[in-house]
């Protein structure tokens, strides 16, 4: 997935071609769904009554169920099992803000899973809900920089796009040094243009270095360097 880059880019060409990738690669950011108040359980249903209402073929029973096992131990593993096959899009998006207030890791871990689908519209739920997500999720997008598949480590550095953690810039710097991946590094380099200090400036030279016929990556770089300065 993602294309090699062979022409030269001028700066709008450079911005466009940042929003292109992220709509080829189906990482157009959905519509988010605010967080509603957590749900209660419910007088007269347990844990496994509610585990089993997840299933009801009634998409708003599902839904209720759903605000409601938010008080169970097993919750995040109950949510994101339906949340694989689950085809109404209210259901699903209410799957997704609960498992945002569970915030744990099982439901983090659960998560990934879903980037790996071929569906572009549950990728796009998932990565946003990875968005909003807390300190959590940290260890598990850590992890999935490191992932063997490009497509996964490019949808982590998008990620990363918004979490705005404070290690960030260094993880950035570590996937341009390491990654063998020409289009996992210039999404890397995108967001440093963005968030960037004077440690990556030496990273982003041996990154040009590194892949000298890749003319994205030559002016990315070049651009990122610039910002730097101009800071």
């Amino acid at each position: 997935m993602g294309r090699q880059v062979t022409d030269e880019f001028s700066l709008a060409e450079f911005e466009l071609a940042v929003q292109m990738r992220k709509r080829i690669m189906g990482l157009v950011k959905p519509k988010v769904v605010p967080l509603t108040e957590r749900g209660k359980p419910e007088p007269g249903r347990d844990c496994n009554q509610l585990r089993a209402a997840l299933e009801d073929a009634d998409a708003a029973e599902r839904r209720q169920a759903v605000r409601a096992i938010a008080q169970c131990p097993d919750a995040a593993r109950a949510l994101v099992s339906r949340l694989k096959r689950e085809q109404d899009t209210a259901t699903l998006e209410v799957i997704l803000t609960t498992l945002v207030r569970l915030n744990d890791p099982l439901a983090a871990s659960g998560l990934v899973d879903c980037l790996r689908s071929e569906d572009a519209s549950l990728r796009n739920e998932v990565i946003e809900t990875f968005r909003q997500m807390g300190d959590e999720a940290t260890p598990v997008l850590r992890s999935l920089l490191a992932d063997p598949d490009p497509d996964i480590r490019i949808f982590a550095v998008n990620i990363l796009d918004s979490a705005r953690h404070a290690e960030v810039e260094s993880w950035l710097v570590d996937v341009i040094q390491r990654d063998t991946h020409v289009n996992v590094c210039a999404t890397a380099v995108d967001l440093l243009c963005e968030v960037g200090t004077e440690a990556a400036n030496d990273p982003l030279a041996r990154l040009k270095a590194r892949f000298p016929s890749e003319p994205y990556i030559q002016f990315a770089a070049d651009l990122a360097l610039k910002r730097i300065r101009e800071v």
